[in-house]
C-alpha cells in the first residue's frame, strides 16, 4: 500500500506544490502526495514553468486548504517553510512530522528571468531532499 505524504506551506503556491509534484513524478509508485496551505491562495505561473522544465506538469493544481484534510490519516506530514511549522505545528492525521523550510519564492524581486533562476535554485533544493528523504524506503 502506497504511503500518503502531505506537504505544508502558507499560500501552497510554490514550494507544496512543488513537493507534491516532485514526489508524484519521482516516487508515484509508493507515495501518494498531497500539498495544502494554511491561506491558500494559487499556484505561482512561476513554479509551473519551472516544473515544465524538468517534465513535470503541476498545471492542474489548485491551491488547497488545510482543512481539506483535517480527516484524512498521513504518514508524512511535511511543513516546508517556517511559517507553515509555526501556525501549524501539529496535524492531527499524521503519523510522523518532518520539516524542511525552503526559501519562499514569492518573494524573490527582480526581472523575470532573474526571479525564474530563483525559482529554480527552490525546486532544485527541494528535488534533492525528496530523493533524499524518500528515495530509499522509509518505515
Amino acid at each position: 500500500m502506497k504511503k500518503k505524504v502531505l506537504f505544508i506551506c502558507t499560500h501552497n503556491s510554490a514550494r507544496s506544490q512543488m513537493a507534491e509534484g516532485l514526489l508524484r513524478a519521482l516516487y508515484g509508485d509508493r507515495y501518494v502526495a498531497y500539498s495544502a496551505g494554511i491561506q491558500p491562495s494559487k499556484v505561482s505561473p512561476y513554479a509551473i514553468k519551472i516544473m515544465a522544465e524538468i517534465g513535470i506538469d503541476i498545471s492542474n493544481h489548485h491551491s488547497k486548504s488545510i482543512n481539506e484534510f483535517r480527516d484524512m490519516k498521513f504518514d508524512y506530514v511535511i511543513t516546508v517553510c517556517d511559517n507553515a511549522k509555526e501556525t501549524c505545528p501539529f496535524f492531527p492525521c499524521g503519523k510522523k512530522y518532518l520539516h524542511r523550510g525552503f526559501n519562499d519564492p514569492s518573494e524573490f524581486k527582480g526581472k523575470e528571468d532573474e526571479i525564474i533562476v530563483k525559482f529554480r535554485c527552490v525546486r532544485d533544493e527541494i528535488k534533492g531532499w525528496i530523493e533524499k528523504m524518500f528515495g530509499e524506503e522509509h518505515d
